[in-house]
């Protein structure tokens, strides 16, 4: 194959990095891994790996089934540009950075290499498909070539508009419904497509790749193929067990999922009808199975190229989501529904089928990639490399998991999870603790028992000390 002068030169500035860099790789004689980075929205840990068997999720099952699950991983903000932003730059979250879904790196995290550009930096072809950031040209330098998104695909398009244009407030179509279509017409399905035409060209690429794909199901609205939604029975879907307000919660806690009110036959406060809110989770279900199948064509073209061998998979879900709970759907609570998400890393050399339960936080997934790929970790990272945990899930770990949204603060212990709401000034307005052991689903705010005073004050003390602030940059 013939190349111009001016294409060798941009191959060859291009390794230069990963000649100077990637001194593990040099010393083995191997070749530096391959990344798939999958990310997902709004998926929570509801999934059978994670011991949800009601949930039809095959294909991730066999990704954990190869590689390593973190029971107990922890986005740092639970709303989608933030939580990304500090995945991405592998920076803890403060008052006034990464705060709410419109959030851009570059922005409020200026001048800070994000891990698409320090992979991009040390020699590998970074390359986005779907929503990774929030916003697809945030970080662009960090991609080798314009980060893609599909059009809006005709179905959805239409499920979405067809209520769109009448008196008074505009609104998004229904929040739920099925169709006798095909993946193809879903803009994940054509997510996928492109994404395999991808890991096909750069299975013959130069230099190794890092191939980030963005899932956007299961976010609302819950539209999806009927064949997806015929694999659950709706005589088995029951509303949670937790539907209602927690004892004692502040009023801090409890929001108007705001995010669910703009799609049609949703009342615009209160709670929905015992139907609608059975339909939403059917329909969540089927989403979830949905982009199951997305991932399950992933890895089969992974396998096919040969290429599996030698790639590291990261899949992680955004943050939790609440169907629900605590009277809450969407995600924008400090609660364990919000923050509690997914997390599985398969990578080349270490032990299949691992599971632990290592509180672990999102800011690792940085330090962790740089870790398996043989590249030095910038010195801003403030998270921790699980790779011990690859290689013994009973690793003795992290004592916290910290993050927060809007005025509240939360950390999670092995037994414990407390909140604390605060002024802009930062004066303390409300707290929650609860009980993991006792209480899992967080049924009851403990915080005001005297028996519980001296634990509170440790949690508190411990959130303080770990939390993100804003003279961190």
């Amino acid at each position: 194959m013939c190349h111009s002068v001016g294409t060798l030169l941009l191959t060859f500035v291009a390794l230069c990095p990963l000649v100077i860099t990637d001194d593990v790789h040099a010393e083995q004689g191997t070749s530096p891994p391959n990344v798939l980075f999958i990310a997902i929205d709004d998926l929570r840990p509801e999934l059978n790996c994670y011991g949800r068997t009601h949930i039809q999720s095959p294909n991730i099952d066999a990704l954990a089934a190869s590689g390593t699950l973190f029971e107990r991983a922890y986005c740092m903000v639970p709303t989608c540009g933030a939580s990304r932003s500090s995945l991405m730059t592998g920076l803890r979250p403060s008052r006034n950075r990464f705060v709410s879904y419109f959030t851009r790196a570059d922005e409020d995290a200026k001048g800070v290499t994000t891990l698409n550009t320090h992979f991009k930096n040390n020699g590998y072809y970074t390359v986005s498909n779907g929503k990774v950031f929030h916003h697809r040209d945030d970080s662009e330098i960090g991609w080798s070539e314009k980060a893609w998104r599909p059009n809006a695909n005709s179905y959805q398009l239409k499920v979405n508009q067809r209520l769109h244009a009448r008196p008074g407030r505009k609104k998004r179509g229904p929040a739920f419904e099925s169709s006798a279509t095909d993946d193809a017409e879903y803009s994940d399905g054509v997510t996928t497509d492109k994404t395999i035409a991808d890991l096909r060209r750069l299975a013959n690429h130069p230099m190794p790749f890092f191939l980030a794909v963005g899932f956007a199901k299961p976010h609302l609205p819950f539209v999806a193929p009927q064949k997806y939604w015929d694999l659950y029975d709706p005589e088995d879907i029951h509303l949670p067990a937790n539907y209602k307000v927690p004892r004692k919660a502040p009023a801090e806690a409890i929001h108007n999922s705001g995010e669910l009110r703009a799609y049609h036959g949703i009342p615009p406060k209160g709670p929905v009808s015992d139907e609608t809110a059975l339909s939403m989770i059917h329909g969540y279900y089927a989403c979830v199975s949905f982009v199951d199948a997305q991932i399950g064509q992933l890895l089969s073209e992974l396998d096919q190229l040969g290429l599996s061998k030698n790639t590291i998979v990261v899949l992680w879900g955004d943050h939790g989501w609440n169907l629900g709970d605590h009277t809450l759907w969407c995600k924008h609570s400090c609660f364990e529904s919000s923050m509690h998400a997914p997390l599985i890393i398969r990578a080349p050399g270490k032990p299949a089928g691992t599971r632990t339960t290592a509180l672990t936080e999102f800011i690792d997934i940085y330090p962790t990639l740089c870790e398996l790929a043989g590249l030095k970790s910038p010195s801003h990272l403030q998270g921790r490399s699980v790779v011990p945990l690859l290689e013994d899930p009973d690793a003795s770990w992290k004592d916290t998991a910290i993050g927060r949204f809007q005025s509240g603060d939360t950390v999670r212990t092995d037994r414990f999870r407390y909140s604390e709401y605060t002024t802009s000034k930062g004066l303390p307005t409300a707290e929650m603790l609860y009980d993991h052991d006792a209480d899992p689903l967080e049924n009851r705010n403990l915080s005001e028992q005297d028996a519980h005073a001296q634990q509170v004050q440790e949690l508190r003390k411990q959130l303080h000390d770990g939390k993100g602030r804003d003279r961190d940059l």
